[in-house]
């Protein structure tokens, strides 16, 4: 028996080359391409405090840190995320232009309308990369970072970080105070 792809179906090759000249960034999920929205200030300020100091970090080391328009791959699955921040330190990588593969950090910066996608799908998809060491999401209403980084056993395990206390990425060996993460973010007052 044959079964035909969707009628709208799109081939990995297909998204890829389309992602070059878009004017808009889609994720890719099975065939089918979502349109990305726009980000806030607290969403681009976090991203890239978060993006400097990994930078800082790593120069030098062989990893290279990556911020909103590098795709990560999920060939298992046959999905593309656009993370918004992620670091491959697998050599392999480099010789893909437009995606990496083999990521051991990813980060996502959760938003009113992704954040379940971002705890719940994503993160399962992300789960398939066995590179990954770590998915960490970081609240841009709170100060709060949650990592889930996956043990010897191969389950994952919450370390959530609040005010005050200082972040660890244990996958590039990277500690920071939390408020390093946050700096120049207005936050909501608490009541």
């Amino acid at each position: 028996m044959v079964t035909n792809k969707r009628e709208y179906y799109i081939s990995p090759e297909e998204y890829l080359e389309g992602e070059k000249v878009s004017q808009v960034k889609h994720e890719y999920i099975d065939g089918e391409v979502y349109a990305m929205a726009g980000a806030s200030d607290a969403h681009v300020t976090i991203t890239g405090n978060l993006f400097s100091v990994l930078r800082s970090h790593l120069r030098g080391s062989g990893c290279r840190v990556y911020m909103a328009d590098m795709k990560a791959q999920i060939q298992a699955i046959n999905r593309y995320y656009y993370p918004d921040v992620m670091v491959t330190c697998d050599t392999q990588d480099r010789e893909f232009e437009y995606f990496k593969s083999s990521p051991c950090l990813i980060v996502e910066v959760l938003s009113g309308s992704t954040e379940a996608f971002d705890r719940g799908k994503k993160f399962t998809d992300y789960r398939h990369l066995q590179s990954l060491q770590e998915y960490v999401l970081i609240s841009q209403d709170t100060m709060s970072v949650e990592c889930f980084r996956r043990n010897e056993e191969g389950r994952w395990v919450l370390y959530p970080y609040e005010k005050g206390e200082e972040v660890h990425l244990a996958s590039v060996d990277f500690r920071c105070a939390i408020a390093t993460i946050y700096e120049d973010v207005a936050l909501p007052e608490m009541n």
